[in-house]
């Protein structure tokens, strides 16, 4: 994964608990570095084990870190200069996740390494879409969840989101169903 991940941890970290938790965090995780650079490639190891270690720390389940993370990661992001890049992939919560396969490609020149997840959205009712993530990577689906979420703040909708179909049970992708209503 890219730095800016793993810079976007440390950042959650200091902003909610202290540069002392993070220390710990990362000193338990067996991370020498304490900076990360964005557009650095690091192995998608040290995430996970940024993951495994702040959930012992924080006392937290992994799947409520990746959560709380992908919350985060929808303001982080905004701030971090891809603000102008997502206001262009849509005005409201639907349309934005119908454009994250085009966002993923768009950011994709700035970071040609990047392996992104894929996503179907589909609408099936007023207020009712079906999410699909499609990713080689284990692990991120609370993720979703969280982003989902943080994506609701961003567009003044109000979201319910539940994991329907999880990869962990054998699916070949995990979906989501979400219902929302524009505020």
């Amino acid at each position: 994964m890219y730095g800016l991940v793993n810079k976007a941890i440390h950042d959650m970290v200091c902003s909610q608990f202290g540069e002392e938790t993070w220390q710990q965090i990362r000193q338990k995780a067996e991370i020498e570095t304490d900076t990360f650079l964005s557009m650095e490639g690091y192995p998608d190891d040290v995430t996970h084990r940024l993951v495994r270690a702040a959930s012992v720390v924080l006392g937290l389940s992994s799947s409520e870190i990746m959560q709380a993370f992908g919350e985060f990661w929808v303001t982080y992001t905004a701030e971090e200069g891809y603000g102008e890049l997502m206001e262009m992939s849509g005005d409201n919560l639907p349309e934005f996740l119908q454009n994250l396969d085009a966002l993923h490609a768009r950011v994709g020149i700035t970071f040609p390494k990047l392996q992104p997840p894929s996503f179907d959205c589909t609408k099936t009712d007023d207020d009712l879409l079906t999410l699909e993530y499609h990713s080689d990577r284990a692990g991120l689906a609370p993720m979703v969840l969280g982003l989902v979420k943080g994506l609701g703040s961003r567009f003044d909708t109000e979201v319910e989101v539940a994991q329907t179909q999880s990869k962990e049970d054998g699916a070949d992708h995990d979906e989501f169903l979400i219902k929302y209503k524009q505020n």
